[in-house]
């Protein structure tokens, strides 16, 4: 018996990277997985890897941006799978980096809507459900922009910065329901966006810090963010719940450190005004 074991979980972005590691992570742990994405082959990838390792998967083709569609993709996943327990938002798009008044207006707006309209859709749609049944959680992921600014990066910055005020917003929403909402940073990994930003040319003239810590081997694995998604939906951070966690994270300093972390409203996005 797996720590999530029978617990029904829907990861978007599950093609591939960082959410392909989620959804094998969380397959290895006994639940049923839908692997979301807009690509098919992606797709049926993932839930060829998890199936092959004796896990159970559907995949299910569907863009985060478009609200019928996740409807759609939830009433699919139910009726094979059933009730949603686990919901990671990890679907994410970073396409126009570099400086803002010169940014196009539509891939920017495109950007912002799948990494923050995209979670909004899917909590809207799966919450109800959750709180009928009086449990769930919910994993946002962000990344970097989240609390550091960083110049050109106005689009993807700005909307994974939003999405840990709408995981805040939400948990003060969820009160007692039984529901709990995290967020949670996969840190500086080799994924095909950023594989794009290095091919593309963008991350050495926008962001060649980063590109120097690639080169330098100071990024980390996609497993990273597996493991940290376990430990969030296996409900071992349900006291620090609404609050945001990176892979790097010692989570046994970090509950030893828990009562510090609620007197001093840490690991949440605020500014400290003078007093």
């Amino acid at each position: 018996m797996g720590r999530l074991q029978d617990q029904v979980a829907i990861v978007t972005g599950g093609g591939r990277g960082i959410g392909r590691e989620i959804c094998g992570a969380f397959a290895a742990e006994g639940a049923l997985v839908a692997v979301v994405a807009r690509t098919e082959d992606q797709v049926s990838e993932t839930v060829r890897r998890i199936v092959d390792d004796g896990g159970l998967a559907i995949g299910v083709g569907a863009d985060v941006t478009d609200l019928a569609a996740v409807e759609a993709m939830v009433e699919r996943v139910e009726s094979e799978l059933g009730p949603v327990a686990l919901l990671v938002n990890n679907a994410g798009s970073n396409s126009v980096p570099g400086p803002l008044a010169e940014a196009d207006q539509i891939a920017w707006w495109r950007d912002v809507s799948i990494n923050l309209l995209g979670p909004f859709h899917t909590c809207r749609t799966v919450l109800p459900r959750m709180m009928a049944r009086g449990e769930g959680r919910i994993i946002n992921m962000t990344g970097a922009g989240r609390d550091t600014p960083r110049a050109y990066l106005s689009a993807y910055g700005s909307s994974k910065a939003a999405v840990v005020r709408l995981t805040e917003t939400l948990d003060r929403e969820l009160g007692e329901s039984g529901v709990r909402a995290f967020s949670m940073s996969p840190g500086l990994v080799r994924t095909a966006m950023n594989e794009a930003l290095i091919t593309g040319g963008a991350m050495k003239r926008w962001f060649p810090d980063v590109l120097d810590s690639f080169d330098h081997g100071r990024d980390v694995s996609p497993t990273m963010a597996g493991a940290l998604a376990m430990e969030i939906a296996s409900g071992r951070l349900d006291e620090l719940r609404g609050r945001s966690f990176d892979v790097t994270d010692n989570l046994e300093e970090v509950l030893a450190q828990k009562d510090r972390i609620l007197a001093e409203d840490l690991k949440t996005l605020r500014i400290r005004n003078l007093t």
